[in-house]
């Protein structure tokens, strides 16, 4: 017999050792910072003396006053770390709040913004460190992988193919920019991890639309250079007309996918009670509020805690809105991501009784404090 009541089970976020807030810029790289709008970051966001043209040109405008264009801090790989060791972290976590063993995982879904071998994805090699048994497949959706991950695994299960199926995901761009690039201002590393099973009955996925970003083939490449020492490296290159592109295009794949996934499921914007965006940018969240036509309040954003950490953006915010108590059990979420030369893909569900692991120690100390500053989660208008 099919069930169609599946989802996620557990939730789980890993983040490496080391944070770099805006002060450590500040101090070790003063002259880029007085510099800073003629250098990478801000001729990738900028205007160029043009007026603002569409809803993404808009919310992006009062970033411009910002040198680090609304990242207060992000965090990096430190020695010994690697996209392998935040993933495995973030599968046993995710695990034991499923209080399931690897044993007891039929399929494990990898995404990794990119993994640790040229050639090689990284679900084999993640198997191996869990004592893996069952299936393990890599997954490659960029930016958009979560939705489009969970969009998989579900099908997979109603299909009785599998019966538990845990997906992780990372980004460790920290691998391939420079310190010394303004790039690296918006971007951070991270992994998530998710079990998917049997839910209680009309939880889970309910709708879903994915479609490909072929219009944003050429928006990011990797380059192969060498080090001073003459040692290969791998650094990302950003076309001078991204923002460009990202603009003209950001409006069109999230009506697309959020009206067709809301459309599938059978119900309205107006039902939904909580939006979950992948938030490569400060004002995306806010973008995609204004785009859909919902109020603010009804989203979140730790885009500032976070900078860009691609497909785990997604993982980050569902993880702190269950965390926080925006989403309870059988809430409807509608959850979307994106990426370049990948997919946009977004899912409607009805949450369950997911179990969450434990917070990051960062997190759970702030969140003991009570210091987090609600500005800087909740999307303003």
């Amino acid at each position: 017999m099919v069930n169609y009541s599946v989802g996620i089970c557990s939730l789980a976020l890993s983040l490496p050792s080391i944070r770099r807030t805006n002060d450590y810029y500040r101090e070790k790289y003063p002259d880029l910072v007085a510099q800073s709008e003629q250098k990478s970051l801000a001729k990738l966001f900028s205007l160029a003396d043009s007026i603002p043209s569409n809803e993404f040109d808009l919310e992006m405008l009062p970033y411009l006053k910002d040198p680090f264009r609304g990242t207060v801090e992000r965090w990096v790989l430190g020695p010994g770390e690697s996209s392998l060791t935040l993933e495995e972290r973030a599968a046993r976590d995710a695990l034991d709040a499923a209080k399931l063993t690897s044993n007891d995982v039929d399929l494990m879904l990898v995404s990794s913004v990119w993994p640790e071998q040229i050639g090689f994805g990284n679900a084999a090699f993640l198997a191996q460190k869990l004592g893996l048994q069952g299936a393990a497949w890599n997954l490659d959706g960029a930016c958009g992988s979560t939705p489009v991950a969970l969009q998989s695994a579900c099908a997979l299960v109603r299909a009785g193919e599998y019966r538990n199926v845990l997906v992780v995901t990372s980004c460790t761009y920290s691998r391939f920019v420079d310190e010394d690039d303004t790039i690296s201002w918006f971007l951070g590393d991270g992994a998530g991890a998710f079990v998917v099973g049997s839910l209680e009955p009309k939880q889970g996925i309910l709708g879903t639309k994915t479609v490909n970003t072929s219009v944003l083939n050429d928006l990011v490449y990797l380059n192969f250079t060498q080090d001073k020492q003459g040692n290969p490296k791998i650094r990302i290159q950003l076309p001078t007309h991204a923002k460009k592109v990202l603009s003209e295009t950001a409006a069109a794949l999230l009506r697309t996918c959020c009206e067709g996934a809301v459309a599938a499921a059978g119900v309205t914007y107006d039902q939904i009670d909580f939006f979950l965006f992948n938030t490569p940018s400060a004002w995306f969240a806010s973008f995609c509020t204004g785009v859909l036509g919902i109020n603010p309040e009804r989203t979140l954003n730790f885009y500032p805690q976070y900078a860009n950490i691609g497909p785990v953006l997604t993982v980050a915010n569902l993880y702190h809105a269950a965390q926080l108590g925006k989403i309870r059990e059988n809430d409807l979420v509608l959850v979307y991501g994106y990426g370049a030369a990948g997919v946009a893909s977004a899912n409607v569900m009805r949450w369950g009784n997911v179990t969450l692991s434990p917070a990051p120690k960062r997190e759970s100390d702030l969140v003991a404090k009570g210091s987090f500053d609600s500005s800087l989660i909740l999307c303003k208008s």
